[in-house]
């Protein structure tokens, strides 16, 4: 499979769309998988963040959330700190067969053999971009022995709507100064709505903020980087 460039957004897009959102978004006509293959629940990793968020949402209600069912009035905005920290690409555990074990764990409660989800994700998970530090508005990607560091600002979020009936939120951050090194875009998805210290996130990167939308295909995914092989299949498997 050909490697997926920093530069270039995923090429593998959905060609039946749907309009949706509260800002006209469009989303692919998919079942978007790995939001149910992953329900994401607040995790106990110290990720050496200092700040807190003080809201009072109604936690009762946050593995409908995780899942994709929430009103557009319970979206907030979110700074870039909700995802600081060092974060390592889960890609290099499916290559080498550390993640096989989490596979077969998904073919016994699902409707896949685990030779099928390990494709799936796959194509999910690819990316050459190993690693990614974010401190503050400097993010800093790490790829093929290089490191790249661009500051980003907020530049708001989209709410995106499948075919299942479940939906997901994008929040995005723009490149302040333009590079060739760097992707004009950058699109957080964790599973939250709302400010919370992220425990692992996929990520979007490009340079059409609109066509960067209709990717539901690949979705590089992110770890702390302190974690090692076997605790993030723990992770996996447990949520």
């Amino acid at each position: 499979m050909t490697p997926l460039p920093l530069k270039a957004a995923s090429a593998l897009v959905l060609s039946a769309l749907i309009l949706t959102g509260v800002q006209g978004v469009s989303a692919s006509d998919h079942d978007h998988e790995h939001d149910h293959d992953h329900t994401h629940n607040d995790h106990d990793h110290d990720h050496d963040h200092d700040h807190d968020h003080d809201h009072d949402h109604d936690h009762d209600h946050d593995s409908d959330i995780y899942s994709g069912y929430f009103d557009d009035d319970q979206v907030e905005d979110r700074t870039l700190s909700d995802w600081e920290g060092d974060w390592q690409s889960v890609y290099p555990y499916l290559q080498d067969g550390t993640l096989d074990e989490v596979f077969a764990h998904k073919a016994d409660n699902g409707d896949k053999s685990a030779e099928e989800y390990k494709a799936y994700y796959d194509t999910g998970y690819q990316t050459d971009v190993e690693r990614i530090v974010i401190d503050g508005s400097d993010v800093t990607f790490f790829e093929n022995g290089q490191e790249r560091t661009g500051e980003y600002q907020y530049d708001g979020y989209e709410i995106l709507t499948y075919q299942a009936g479940n939906r997901g939120v994008r929040f995005i951050y723009a490149l302040e100064e333009a590079s060739d090194d760097l992707p004009q875009y950058i699109q957080f998805s964790d599973h939250s709505i709302y400010p919370t210290d992220a425990h692992h996130f996929h990520l979007y990167w490009g340079d059409d903020r609109e066509a960067l939308l209709e990717e539901v295909t690949n979705w590089p995914t992110y770890y702390p980087y302190e974690l090692s092989g076997e605790e993030i299949v723990e992770e996996m498997i447990a949520h």
